[in-house]
This record gives structure tokens, C-alpha cells and sequence, in this order.
């Protein structure tokens, strides 16, 4: 599935990903290939993309979680999610 994750200033990350894990205001909720549409506000937290690699273009954007894993995770303070058909879109700030 691809995601793409945007801030006012620039493209934090765009490509495939496996799943991501974000920050609902619920509590934490993951979002896999062939999830059903939604539409959700985002809290201060951590996405997390789990992902086989990150394009050279958007390692310094990330942290890694851990050697094992492919898990990386960015920091935000609020946004919003938009996910349908396999594609989707995350702003954040």
C-alpha cells in the first residue's frame, strides 16, 4: 500500500509500506493493505511505518525502532489521516 506523509514544510515520506501504526485520538489504531476507508484526526505521538526499507530521500526524517524490525518511526504533534482503496495520505504537524 502506499502512504504519503506532508507537512506544511515538505514530504516527510512517500512510498510502499506494509502497514502503519498511528496515533488515533482513541488511542493507537494500524492501518494494513486492503483496509477500509477512513477518515481520522491524529493526536501528538508516533507514526510508525512498517515498511521492508525507506528511500535514502526520507532516512534522516525517521528513527529507527529497532535493528530487527523494519519499524520507523516519526514524531508529530497532530494531523489527519485520509486512507481508501490501498493509498494514504497523512498531514501532520
Amino acid at each position: 500500500m502506499n502512504i504519503k506523509i506532508l507537512t506544511p514544510e515538505h514530504v516527510v515520506f512517500e512510498g510502499e509500506v506494509n502497514s502503519v501504526l498511528l496515533p488515533g485520538k482513541n488511542g493507537e489504531f494500524h492501518i494494513m493493505k486492503n483496509h477500509a476507508g477512513i477518515v481520522s484526526s491524529l493526536i501528538n505521538g508516533k507514526v510508525k511505518l512498517f515498511v521492508n526499507s525507506v528511500d535514502e530521500t526520507y532516512t534522516k526524517n525517521f528513527t529507527r525502532e529497532n535493528e530487527k524490525d523494519s519499524v520507523f518511526s516519526y514524531p508529530i504533534k497532530s494531523g489527519v489521516v485520509e486512507f481508501n482503496h490501498n493509498k494514504g495520505i497523512i498531514l501532520c504537524e
